[in-house]
């Protein structure tokens, strides 16, 4: 005879999660700051993802605990792509690479009789996302080489003001993800130094704040 059994829809992730919270949402004073109303994290659904975060900070900052953590000792690393900005249909910098590939072949005529940036020439997405790793690896060295940076941020910074996703027709920046900069805004709040440890690379997503803050002032 076969025995059956129900799935109960809870997954080993999310009972791991509420066992690492439940010491940290114990504390008096994380009960009393929920008890008056205080939301650092707005956009966040109700639920253990966003008690644990606050309460992680809450602690850290707490000096009568053992879990305080000095300000010099507060770090906080997030990643880019998917995290805090949009990553579909491909990378931020990939979508840049590939639309800079025209104006690349301009000047160096001979890449346009490579099949790979034959390819992405012929502005068909789906046969570049086939395109081998290595391949794919040139095309994007061809587009982020023989330059300086102050030109390649130049260059960058137009793009990124006139450029626009394909599918939610806004410009990129002003595709970050809200609950994501709240926590940013939260641990800094609260004497936490964060920084972006990506991928992409670092000129490129150091111009992406200047955009975005030239970009608020303009509203």
């Amino acid at each position: 005879m076969k025995s059956h059994s129900r799935r109960s829809g809870i997954s080993r992730r999310s009972i791991l999660t509420t066992a690492a919270a439940l010491p940290l949402l114990s504390l008096p004073h994380i009960r009393a700051s929920w008890a008056q109303g205080i939301d650092p994290l707005p956009s966040w659904n109700k639920g253990v993802a966003k008690e644990t975060i606050i309460g992680f900070v809450q602690a850290a900052v707490d000096g009568s605990g053992r879990t305080f953590v000095p300000p010099e000792a507060r770090i906080a690393t997030f990643d880019q792509d998917g995290t805090l900005w949009v990553e579909q249909p491909m990378y931020t910098q990939v979508v840049y690479c590939l639309e800079r590939v025209p104006a690349v072949v301009s000047r160096r005529p001979e890449l346009g009789t490579l099949a790979q940036f034959k390819t992405v020439l012929s502005g068909d997405r789906e046969a570049v996302s086939r395109l081998p790793l290595k391949e794919l690896e040139e095309v994007l060295a061809a587009t982020l080489s023989g330059m300086t940076v102050d030109e390649f941020s130049a260059e960058a910074k137009a793009w990124m003001e006139r450029a626009r996703h394909p599918r939610w027709d806004r410009p990129y920046t002003e595709l970050a993800y809200q609950p994501m900069l709240e926590v940013l805004r939260h641990l800094r709040a609260n004497g936490y130094k964060t920084y972006i440890v990506t991928g992409g690379g670092q000129d490129f997503v150091r111009v992406y704040p200047d955009v975005c803050m030239a970009f608020r002032r303009s509203r």
